[in-house]
């Protein structure tokens, strides 16, 4: 017996449930119509061909779509798409730029051999990126010392980074070498 379900051709969502919405991405601005159930990691690998960010988990647990919203690190399996119009968004594919020179974090990755089967490392550096910038802006972690005083940059040592990038795994267990890797940069 065929059920009626069967016959029905997929159909795309109703006008009402898209919006029009802009994200500059990597520098460059994006304007797509865009389901509104539709999370930034899909849009990014499949409407703009960025697949530097990995779908691992797709419940925020890995790490793997790591990309920066604003210059703050985010899973993007998470977020809508429609929820981050006018938003700047950078993935690794946009941590160099328009130039040829790696990003210091992307090089102190391949120095360091900070990777081994690679499938979490974009969302390793990005989160890295994320990381610097938020202890020099003052944002304390688990582990700062609670004496830092308040919006003074904080020191990056080996506790503070493993705690800062704990919510990225690698099955791969390179940790050691990408806390090389972020020390290696630490301005």
């Amino acid at each position: 017996m065929v059920s009626q379900h069967e016959d029905a051709a997929p159909s795309s969502p109703p006008e009402s449930s898209r919006s029009q919405t802009t994200l500059h991405v990597n520098g460059k601005p994006h304007t797509l119509t865009v389901d509104h159930r539709r999370v930034l990691l899909d849009l990014l690998r499949e409407d703009l061909g960025l697949a530097g960010a990995k779908k691992g988990c797709d419940h925020g647990q890995c790490g793997a779509c790591t990309v920066l919203v604003d210059g703050r690190r985010v899973n993007s399996c998470l977020l809508f798409a429609v929820a981050l119009d006018g938003c700047e968004i950078t993935t690794v594919e946009g941590l160099a730029g328009d130039g040829e020179e790696l990003h210091p974090v992307q090089r102190a990755f391949l120095e360091r051999d900070a990777f081994q089967c690679g499938y979490c490392t974009p969302g390793q550096i990005c989160s890295a990126v994320g990381v610097l910038a938020e202890a020099a802006a003052g944002h304390p972690s688990h582990v700062t010392d609670p004496r830092t005083p308040s919006g003074e940059s904080v020191a990056l040592d080996r506790e503070e980074i493993r705690e800062r990038l704990s919510g990225n795994l690698c099955r791969c267990g390179a940790y050691p070498r990408i806390a090389d890797a972020v020390e290696d940069v630490i301005p």
